[in-house]
């Protein structure tokens, strides 16, 4: 196969001038002759794309390609990290150990990071288990304009905290929770956290956490009441779990057979 270059003086361009050819600016068609009957025009468009026109001696039809470039696909959010994102992750995992050093990839990466990529960088940090860094980033988080303060979020957290043992930490997000203003009512949220709670036998906050859920606004389901005194129950809280079962009566009545349905163990949190 040879390739001509039309123009004032035609000459073959040798296929390894074909990329060199085809990316300059005077560039914009070849021919490339396959046979003496079949004969292919690739016209350069002003998008970078190009434009494929073979003639045959059936008729022609035509083929329309882009470059690379132009098939890129957005960054995805969630799932998919940008590529910001996974830098910043990468540079916070890196300079960890030397507080000077990690304050300048904060200023350089981190804060400058869009919305929905910096709530990407702290849950995948929580992901791998980085609670430290994680338990940072979320400190400028709260700091930015566009927080709005999410149970589950906080619940999330305090579940990949406890889970690595770090109670002191548990304790601090617990402290915030109580002063954060605006909250979402977020009744799965709540009822996350109840669980997140009794499951590490913190059955005191887990019951500050029920009271603050009431006092927020945020009404109590059949689950809440089911996590809670179940829960209770099962930590010998028999006290306290009377008291929740009273305060159920007077939301469902007398009869709580909801207490032996099966619970949705599924929640999640989402900023938009």
């Amino acid at each position: 196969m040879i390739l001509t270059r039309p123009g004032p003086t035609s000459r073959v361009i040798a296929d390894r001038e074909w990329t060199r050819h085809c990316n300059s600016a005077e560039m914009s068609h070849c021919t490339l002759w396959s046979s003496p009957s079949r004969a292919r025009t690739l016209e350069l468009k002003g998008n970078g794309g190009f434009r494929t026109v073979e003639r045959v001696k059936r008729g022609i039809f035509t083929i329309n390609m882009r470059d690379r470039s132009q098939n890129r696909k957005p960054l995805q959010r969630g799932r998919s990290l940008s590529i910001e994102a996974i830098q910043a992750v990468q540079a916070l995992k890196r300079a960890k150990r030397d507080e000077s050093s990690l304050e300048r990839v904060f200023e350089s990466k981190v804060r400058r990071l869009l919305k929905l990529d910096m709530i990407a960088v702290l849950k995948q940090l929580l992901n791998q288990n980085e609670c430290l860094l994680a338990l940072k980033v979320f400190d400028d988080v709260r700091k930015e304009y566009w927080y709005k303060p999410q149970v589950s979020l906080y619940a999330e957290m305090i579940r990949v905290l406890g889970s690595n043992g770090l109670f002191e930490q548990v304790h601090l997000l617990l402290s915030y929770l109580k002063k954060e203003t605006g909250l979402e009512l977020e009744t799965e949220g709540f009822n996350a956290l109840l669980r997140t709670l009794i499951d590490f036998d913190m059955t005191g906050p887990a019951m500050e956490c029920f009271q603050l859920m009431k006092t927020s606004g945020c009404e109590p389901n059949k689950s809440s009441f089911r996590i809670l005194i179940k829960g209770l129950e099962s930590k010998g809280e028999l006290d306290l779990s009377a008291t929740v079962k009273l305060d159920a009566q007077k939301y469902f009545g007398e009869s709580l057979e909801f207490l032996e349905e099966e619970e949705d163990m599924t929640v999640g949190y989402n900023y938009n």
